[in-house]
């Protein structure tokens, strides 16, 4: 059973990283949590603005808390944004509900930990956490 390690977190970070490089993006911060929401690694570009990595962390643990991603997480917040407005008060490193967060399962659907990105659009976030996620060898879900 694969589980989410340092050398797999190290192995989604510096993909994630390439992959905005690659496309040319603005610096980006990535975040990756284990399934308990403990973080694993947290990386950002040199040129990063300040909250990014606040923001990364609440993209990733709202996904855990709420257990999809974070297209789910957008689309629920759109049709209940009272409450969604609540939880982000109760969730202790916040809960963003946007593209760039996403779930990490294993091979055998148990979610093992989530990637929070932030620093471009959400959808080139998203882009970034997925090509980091694969080169890991596992799954994604951003709740499509």
């Amino acid at each position: 059973m694969a589980r989410l390690n340092s050398d797999s977190a190290q192995t989604i970070v510096t993909t994630a990283l390439a992959e905005g490089k690659k496309r040319n993006l603005a610096p980006l911060c990535v975040v990756v949590l284990d399934a308990g929401g403990h973080p694993l690694l947290i990386w950002r570009d040199d040129r990063c603005g300040i909250g990014r990595g606040e923001i990364a962390t609440a993209k990733a643990s709202g996904c855990l808390a709420m257990g999809f991603g974070g297209r789910e997480l957008a689309r629920r917040a759109a049709a209940m944004p009272g409450f969604y407005a609540a939880l982000n008060g109760l969730m202790p490193k916040g809960l963003i509900p946007a593209p760039g967060g996403v779930l990490i399962r294993n091979a055998e659907g148990d979610v093992i930990g989530a990637v929070g990105i932030s620093g471009d659009t959400g959808d080139n976030d998203e882009i970034c956490a997925l090509a980091g996620i694969e080169a890991a060898g596992l799954v994604a879900e951003v709740g499509a």
